[in-house]
């Protein structure tokens, strides 16, 4: 699973999901790709799970770019545990999703492959998403 290699610090506070995606909103390596429609926090093993989905419909063909990062520490406390006593220990990454951000990127499959691809690995994610195409895209086929 994505997870950063070092930190600077081990815990973070919560912060707050606001506003749309200034950066990463448009495509930038492949030809289609899924957009995220609202904003929440993406765990690591549900990237995980979305990128499994995808690449097993596309039968390993093509390129798959993952857009999204899991930076970000989720602390939580140990089951039964009284209040106080300072904050949980870091116990998943998550990456912050804002709207308009471009979840995954796909190239080399032709389009029906790439958005039944997405559609498989949307239905992974905890968020609406939308699939995106490249404007100059031109499917061509070899006769």
């Amino acid at each position: 699973m994505l997870q950063p290699k070092k930190q600077k610090y081990r815990k973070q506070q919560k912060g707050k999901l606001k506003g749309n995606a200034q950066r990463g909103n448009q495509l930038a390596f492949g030809s289609f790709g899924l957009k995220a429609l609202e904003e929440h926090l993406v765990t690591a093993r549900q990237i995980e799970a979305a990128r499994q989905a995808i690449t097993r419909h596309m039968k390993r063909e093509g390129q798959l770019w993952i857009r999204i990062f899991p930076d970000k520490p989720i602390t939580k406390k140990p089951a039964e545990v009284r209040m106080g006593k300072g904050k949980g220990a870091p116990e998943e990454f998550v990456a912050r999703v804002n709207p308009g951000r471009i979840l995954f990127e796909a190239e080399g499959v032709p389009i029906a492959i790439a958005k039944e691809a997405m559609r498989l690995g949307a239905n992974k994610l905890p968020i609406t998403t939308k699939f995106m195409v490249r404007n100059d895209y031109f499917e061509f086929t070899i006769a």
